[in-house]
């Protein structure tokens, strides 16, 4: 089959578990390293999905790749190819298809639970979980696109997830892993003190226990992640 496109924007938000998840299932993958000027597909034939990962930019920022990538999803939904964005990468896909990106009301930096709303569309990816710890970290959200179904909820966001047909984005992230959680309080140290939100955790309280708590979402991932592959073309 072809490969699942992977888009990193920042070295150290690769696709994490999302990557362990595809090995496993034995399916190809090729990361597309936005960071290191990889340049942003002209088209989609050659990628059986595509997948954007987080990063510290916003999708509003003047960057030439935003436009570029908003072109690659927009036909990739027309050729009814899955979409798949985690964090930045859901803001990304919701601006493709008429979403808009603000200022959200308070950043959220570490663990934190969602509501997943209760509807035939929130089932069909989360089956009977109701709610979940997930890991965050952002300070902008998006609308729901037109015609997407609103997933989940946070205390703090209320746009955490949105479906429409093959496509899925998050605000949360979902493929987090110990050593990813390591490497960004100590790269976001200056931005944690500095934040002042009542929804940022202290590095300590990030990392405290963390082994069970990634392994719980590693296991929301594999019903996300499940659900997504299921659209991928097997030729």
């Amino acid at each position: 089959m072809k490969p699942v496109a992977i888009f990193r924007h920042f070295r150290t938000e690769g696709p994490g578990y999302f990557a362990t998840f595809l090995d496993r299932h034995s399916i190809p993958w090729q990361l597309v390293c936005i960071d290191e000027q990889d340049a942003v597909p002209a088209g989609i034939e050659r990628f059986s999905g595509l997948v954007f990962m987080g990063g510290p930019m916003s999708v509003n920022d003047p960057l030439p790749w935003v436009a570029q990538s908003c072109d690659l999803i927009r036909a990739a939904v027309a050729a009814d190819i899955p979409v798949l964005g985690h964090c930045l990468g859901g803001q990304l896909i919701a601006k493709a298809l008429g979403g808009d990106i603000t200022k959200a009301p308070v950043k959220e930096i570490g663990w934190g639970a969602v509501r997943v709303l209760c509807s035939d569309e929130s089932q069909a990816w989360f089956g009977d979980l109701t709610g979940f710890e997930t890991f965050h970290w952002h300070g902008e959200t998006f609308s729901i696109p037109p015609g997407a179904a609103r997933l989940l909820e946070s205390d703090h966001c209320a746009n955490q997830a949105y479906a429409l047909g093959k496509v899925f984005g998050m605000q949360c992230h979902v493929e987090m892993t110990e050593e990813m959680i390591r490497q960004w309080c100590q790269d976001g140290a200056a931005e944690i003190a500095a934040s002042g939100s009542p929804a940022v955790q202290a590095p300590g309280a990030m990392q405290a226990g963390m082994g069970p708590k990634v392994a719980a979402l590693n296991a929301v991932a594999d019903r996300i992640y499940s659900r997504w592959i299921t659209g991928l073309a097997r030729v």
